[in-house]
């Protein structure tokens, strides 16, 4: 299982700096995108996943 970011984000980028694996990168502009192949959701570096936290508007759910 991995993160998904909604259709509701804002592309603020809070997100971006705390993901440990960098697996979120821009998307088409209007949002960005966690990489499936990537993510690991923080297990094993952190307890909960950091881009959830981040995330201002709570867009960030598991796939």
């Amino acid at each position: 299982m991995t993160m998904k970011i909604q259709e509701d984000c804002i592309a603020c980028g809070a997100c971006v700096p705390d993901c440990p694996t960098e697996s979120i990168s821009e998307g088409d502009g209007t949002l960005y995108v966690i990489d499936q192949a990537t993510c690991v959701e923080c297990i094993g570096h952190y307890d909960t996943p950091r881009c959830v936290e981040a995330c201002p508007v709570d867009c960030i759910v598991k796939a």
